[in-house]
């Protein structure tokens, strides 16, 4: 990956981004895209969307999302520590002695989830989230509410890391990776002749209430649209193959198939692939696929819709592993599939 590229992808993973809080990621995305998009245009719900080709009659939607899990304080205690909810899909045995940056309403802070000492019994048995806690250092109540306030939010103090020139762990890859992808996506159509409009968007709030994905599609009225996520990579000891399928890092971008995706987007994917000489995989999403393709699918009249996914490692941990590889090799099959689009696809099923 070219190194300006690849610093791109590393300042959105520093970036906290919890969901319903995406403003200062969405800036440094808009500043990157602006360059070489068309236009680039926001909305009420928090969306950036980067356009190139925008009088084009027909239009494509990529949609990444921005926003990563989080933890929600909701008690302050006498004693000044801070207790929490999740927002987005918390593990609470990952959340252990953590280190956290709360972004309070008055300042950021350090904190620390404070775990019991083994001395003294450590954890025992099942757990939730309402028992731990966050120690920033505060004697007090009275001492802790002149930084932080009730619905303020925290994200785990994590570095992304490079692991052997191959592999990029950290928090948050689950989607700031996907926000990577598009831009790059649209980055790369800009110098090229292409035939219909290409709207990527950084959408909002997938890991709540998947709402920036809705307005955005119910705004821009695409005819196809494509989630780009994350999935779950089964190439790590302990997971269960023949329950979970077979998912691997270094093996190529994921291709999902089920009632929501519509085969013809699929089909045009896997040419794409096959004259790249690129292997693709797949995942089953038989009813819905837990992404942004469920809310744009069911925009306006009905939105034919697919999920291009990253295989991902250790899902809601901080520390989520990928491949660069794999990266590279997703925006290429994006780009060399929206190349070749004429606009005078049909996407309906019944038709030759």
């Amino acid at each position: 990956m070219e190194q300006n590229r690849q610093q791109f992808l590393m300042d959105l993973l520093r970036t906290p981004s919890p969901s319903s809080m995406e403003m200062t990621i969405q800036k440094k995305w808009i500043d990157y895209v602006k360059p070489f998009a068309d236009k680039v245009i926001t909305d009420n719900a928090g969306n950036a969307i980067g356009v190139i080709n925008p009088d084009a009659e027909f239009k494509i939607l990529l949609a990444g999302h921005c926003d990563e899990i989080a933890l929600v304080i909701n008690r302050i205690d006498d004693q000044g520590y801070l207790h929490f909810d999740k927002m987005g899909g918390i593990n609470p045995k990952a959340a252990i002695g953590m280190k956290v940056t709360v972004l309070g309403y008055a300042q950021e802070i350090t904190g620390v989830i404070g775990v019991n000492a083994q001395h003294h019994g450590g954890i025992k048995g099942d757990f939730e989230l309402e028992d731990l806690f966050i120690d920033c250092g505060a004697r007090s109540k009275e001492e802790m509410e002149k930084y932080v306030q009730i619905g303020d939010l925290a994200v785990y103090k994590r570095e992304p890391e490079v692991l052997l020139d191959r592999y990029i762990s950290g928090r948050g890859l689950d989607n700031r990776t996907g926000a990577f992808i598009v831009a790059e996506v649209l980055r790369r159509l800009s110098e090229m002749e292409v035939n219909v409009g290409v709207y990527a968007a950084s959408t909002v709030n997938e890991e709540t209430n998947m709402g920036g994905a809705y307005f955005a599609a119910a705004g821009i009225k695409p005819d196809m649209a494509i989630a780009c996520d994350v999935t779950f990579a089964t190439d790590y000891p302990g997971v269960n193959k023949n329950k979970y399928g077979d998912v691997q890092l270094e093996k190529g971008p994921v291709l999902a198939k089920g009632a929501p995706i519509n085969i013809k987007i699929n089909q045009l994917l896997e040419k794409a692939a096959r004259s790249l000489n690129m292997k693709v995989q797949y995942e089953l999403t038989q009813r819905t696929t837990g992404t942004d393709a469920d809310k744009m699918r069911l925009t306006g009249r009905g939105v034919p819709v697919s999920l291009v996914s990253l295989p991902l490692r250790y899902m809601h941990s901080p520390v989520e592993t990928v491949s660069i590889k794999d990266m590279d090799e997703e925006i290429d099959l994006l780009v060399k599939m929206i190349a070749g689009l004429t606009g005078e696809e049909s996407l309906n099923p019944l038709e030759d």
